[in-house]
């Protein structure tokens, strides 16, 4: 057997790497304004090289990329007659401070400070509130215990999510101790809590906040499914009651919550500010950044003069060297940002002129892939210029991604997008015969005379995207 020996081999390869700069560029295009706010503030507080504009000096045009570094430091230069404000500072021992050496480490006052959080208040969630009415609820330590278990086993609704031997399995209760917790949390705010289906969750409601309307719990008792499907001559029927007497106690059941606990488990509003304007001028239309409170960005002229070898010692000019690198390399990828983001909503306007001028049933379909092409950049960067981003428009106020779209087929379906096409099937629904609602199929053939091919099962896919109830449970039977 041959023995085998280590060899050296040549070969030549062609591979991407990420540098630093174009790995930062790829998460600034990514950013909307709210996230490009905090990611400069940041930068500021990490990187001394960079300072905020002055408010005066905001008016003046922004000079960028290398032509701004160059203007800064020829007025540095020019500025050497003036006086330093770093003469009434030991540089020295200031940089000695803030670079480590081998020559003298850094040394460091550690002081705990309090975290920000703990200044901040966080929302009461479903389970803080029911714990907090359990502690201050009478009962004996085993049932406390069997509620603790109870409340751990809610879902967001509010809901109770597994069985009484499940949770006495799990918690070593015993199930009589189960069946009393819950008892006694279902008496507890919010009303229809720790229900263990919908008509449970409705009758808990209706026992507390309306206990003298007998008619509704009836029928959310003994005729939920009918109530669901509208059948409301049959439920007065079967109840030997009047319709009237039954609506009016319909009114009441819809006025109760079948998701009680959603109240304690809303996520906060997300804030949502433009990042482009789309202005009409005349019968053009402009594209405007929107870039107030973003702080306008310099390179200090200051610490520029310690590049000098007559200032700083070699540690100090090789410090600033980097964060001058850093600093006009974050000032290129901001204004690459901001031309790929004016180049793809010029593409989109050239593209979408009639939804910018008819309003949303105009809108075209409109693919990634053409953008890019158009634009001259990857697919990948086009998506990554849309993301969670905001277009204020002269017909409101849409998320870039909005505009993009795939066409349907059929003769006229290449020129309708597929948010257009559910818009078109939602106002069927709408304008259609309550008593004889359109089937899926009907939907399909009058889109078929439209010239848009859609099959049936297709529209039903629409219609449960936008939550909208099957023939069947849409019917009101006269």
């Amino acid at each position: 057997m041959n023995g085998q020996r280590p060899q050296l081999h040549l070969r030549l390869a062609q591979k991407q790497i990420l540098t630093p700069g174009l790995v930062q560029m790829v998460s600034v295009l990514a950013l909307n304004k709210l996230e490009l706010r905090q990611m400069i503030n940041q930068e500021m507080v990490e990187n001394p090289i960079l300072e905020e504009l002055a408010e005066e000096a905001q008016t003046l045009e922004n000079p960028s990329d290398e032509a701004f570094a160059q203007n800064e430091t020829e007025k540095a230069a020019e500025d050497q007659a003036e006086s330093d404000p770093f003469d009434e500072m030991d540089i020295k021992a200031f940089f000695d401070d803030y670079l480590e050496t081998t020559e003298r480490p850094r040394e460091r006052e550690e002081i705990e400070k309090p975290s920000f959080e703990t200044f901040l208040s966080s929302p009461t969630s479903l389970a803080d509130h029911l714990e907090w009415q359990l502690g201050l609820t009478p009962c004996e330590e085993k049932v406390r215990e069997a509620a603790h278990s109870i409340i751990g086993n809610l879902d967001e609704d509010g809901c109770l999510s597994a069985t009484f031997e499940e949770i006495a399995r799990s918690g070593n209760h015993e199930l009589a101790d189960v069946e009393q917790a819950l008892k006694l949390l279902q008496e507890f705010d919010p009303p229809g809590v720790a229900s263990r289906d919908l008509r449970e969750c409705l009758l808990l409601q209706l026992r507390m906040i309306a206990p003298d309307s007998t008619l509704a719990q009836q029928i959310v008792a003994d005729h939920l499914k009918q109530l669901q499907n509208k059948q409301y001559k049959e439920i007065a029927r079967a109840l030997n009651r009047s319709v009237p007497a039954v609506m009016t106690a319909i009114d009441i059941i819809r006025r109760l919550d079948p998701r009680p606990g959603q109240r304690y488990n809303k996520t906060n509003p997300r804030l949502i500010e433009p990042d482009v304007f789309i202005v009409k001028s005349g019968d053009d239309y402009q594209i405007l950044m929107n870039e107030d409170d973003l702080p306008q960005l310099r390179l200090s002229p200051v610490y520029r003069k310690l590049l000098d070898r007559a200032v700083s010692t070699r540690e100090v000019r090789n410090y600033v060297k980097e964060r001058f690198t850093s600093a006009v390399q974050l000032l290129k990828n901001i204004e690459q940002r901001k031309h790929t983001i004016i180049r793809v909503c010029e593409s989109i306007i050239r593209r979408q002129r009639d939804f910018l001028d008819f309003g949303i049933d105009a809108l075209k379909p409109m693919m990634i892939k053409e953008v890019a092409e158009e634009v001259g950049v990857h697919p990948s960067t086009v998506s990554r210029a849309v993301a969670n981003k905001y277009s204020h428009t002269p017909q409101g106020v849409f998320e870039l991604r909005y505009f993009f779209s795939e066409a349907v087929s059929g003769p006229q379906g290449g020129h309708t997008s597929l948010v257009t096409l559910k818009r078109r099937v939602k106002k069927m629904i709408e304008e259609e015969d309550a008593n004889h609602p359109l089937t899926d199929e009907q939907i399909a053939k009058r889109l078929a005379g439209e010239g848009i091919l859609v099959t049936r099962r297709t529209v039903a896919k629409y219609r449960e995207d936008m939550k909208i109830p099957s023939t069947h449970q849409r019917r009101v039977k006269a």
